[in-house]
């Protein structure tokens, strides 16, 4: 299983080198919301890395701030781009009642929990210097009973049973009002896109007219939300997929037929297994009795190869549990195990450098009880996707017609190998539990620049290690003489 992991990294590595690098495996220069994968955290929860603004922070209670904050994911941001996402969001960082932003109490002030203006812009300045992108939430209803806006009285407003204030929508000064802090809100911080919440009350046109503002005042702005709508978002969330997804991936052995929903082949939609708002799909499968960290490495595979845009939820890469807020909200870990990121980073590797797996054509070929193979394809490339979520080796045949003329499919997570048989089909064997990304290569028998590439991998290793032995061997020499 090392040698294949080994292996599996040799191959992603080989793929993008010019010598074998398959024609059209490249990212666009000029990105669209296709083109992205999304981190999502709370600021609270991330990661502290600056005690002067813990104020009443306490994190042995679950509902109070945890201090995380702006220079915290500064810190921390090494570890998103080892996973190869192209965009964080934030979530929402105006001062608020809660610690995850809920009963905003500005739409101007920033929390002082989370740091100061300066931390953020920085925070900002340096997601780009990384060519990532960054959003924050903007809430239009629900904030708090004490919201700046409410004390002066100058916007109408009313009362919720949860004791939040939803604006009126008919009011023309809260109409303009919201446009005018939503374009200040993107363009004091440079940020590249907003996610628009609690959108209760707000009729698609007024919501299309505040869109319009958001891209006019900065160009290439993604304006996204995390609920349905009929609005012209740049992505909107599908429950339908979300729940395909979990259904498909909590546990072994599924009825997997929901998953057929992506042969609608919307790849504008955002797709993930949960949100910050609900159940983690980890809870699901601890309660199934299942074992969290192989069902994740299944599911993630097909996250970043059905058509749509990923979004992960932070402290998947750790499994992280919960039914609900603020159980499914703690403070990241980051010394558990992280085996599971090396995988997250491969997929994003595959989806960043392939224009294919991001926008190309879908088709599924088999669904059956947890066994799923499907094709993105497009007129440079041909991918398979295998995913085996059942508890025996499955197999399935594909006619060779379907992958092309002179081809072998060459896996590069566990760097499998299949080539095209003498009845003329492709035959995909794969263990309980396990999945393979295939790209369609020319088969001209010996791949001597990947053989080449291969040795030198092993050579630089082997070199390395020798090194390391002589001088160890060396320090202990000259010790022994002073002893």
């Amino acid at each position: 299983m090392k040698r294949k992991r080994i292996m599996g990294f040799i191959a992603i590595f080989l793929l993008f080198i010019s010598t074998v690098m398959p024609v059209g495996v490249s990212a666009k220069a000029e990105r669209n919301i296709n083109d992205e994968s999304i981190y999502d955290l709370l600021v609270d929860r991330y990661n502290n890395g600056d005690r002067k603004n813990d104020l009443d922070v306490d994190i042995h209670d679950d509902y109070a701030f945890h201090g995380g904050d702006f220079v915290g994911i500064e810190g921390r941001l090494q570890h998103i781009i080892e996973m190869g996402f192209t965009m964080i969001s934030i979530g929402p960082v105006f001062k608020s009642e809660s610690y995850d932003g809920n009963k905003a109490l500005s739409y101007s002030e920033l929390d002082p929990h989370f740091g100061t203006d300066d931390e953020l812009t920085d925070l900002v300045k340096e997601i780009h210097k990384q060519k990532m992108k960054v959003i924050a939430d903007f809430p239009l209803s629900k904030v708090s009973a004490d919201h700046e806006w409410t004390k002066n009285r100058t916007h109408k407003f009313t009362h919720s049973a949860d004791g939040t204030v939803n604006w009126d929508p008919a009011d023309s000064k809260v109409r303009e009002d919201l446009i005018a802090a939503v374009v200040g809100f993107i363009t004091t911080y440079d940020l590249d896109g907003i996610r628009l919440t609690q959108l209760d009350g707000f009729d698609d046109a007024y919501l299309n007219e505040m869109i319009a503002a958001i891209h006019d005042a900065r160009e290439g702005s993604y304006v996204l939300t995390n609920e349905d709508s009929g609005a012209n978002f740049d992505s909107t969330p599908s429950e339908h997929k979300m729940e395909a997804l979990r259904q498909t991936f909590m546990k072994v052995d599924p009825d997997s037929a929901p998953i057929d929903v992506f042969k609608d082949n919307d790849e504008g939609r955002l797709i993930q297994f949960d949100d910050l708002t609900g159940p983690r799909l980890t809870y699901d499968m601890v309660e199934a009795r299942m074992f969290p960290p192989t069902r994740w490495k299944v599911a993630a595979t097909a996250l970043f190869t059905l058509p749509g845009v990923p979004l992960m939820t932070y402290g998947t890469e750790i499994a992280v549990n919960g039914k609900e807020a603020p159980e499914s909200h703690p403070l990241f870990n980051f010394k558990t195990d992280m085996e599971f990121k090396e995988l997250i980073g491969n997929l994003n590797i595959l989806r960043n450098k392939s224009e294919t797996l991001r926008n190309g054509e879908f088709e599924m070929l088999h669904n059956e009880d947890g066994f799923i193979v499907y094709k993105r394809s497009s007129k440079d490339e041909t991918w398979i996707i295998a995913v085996n979520n059942t508890s025996k080796t499955a197999n399935f045949e594909i006619p060779s017609n379907m992958i092309g003329e002179k081809k072998k499919l060459r896996g590069v997570l566990d760097g499998d190998l299949i080539r095209e048989s003498d009845d003329g089909v492709f035959r995909v064997v794969l263990d309980r539990e396990l999945a393979e990304v295939y790209i369609a290569d020319d088969d001209k028998g010996f791949n001597t620049p990947y053989l080449i590439a291969s040795i030198l991998v092993y050579v630089i290793f082997l070199g390395f290690l020798f090194l390391v032995i002589k001088k160890g061997r060396a320090r202990r020499k000259s010790e022994s003489k002073k002893a």
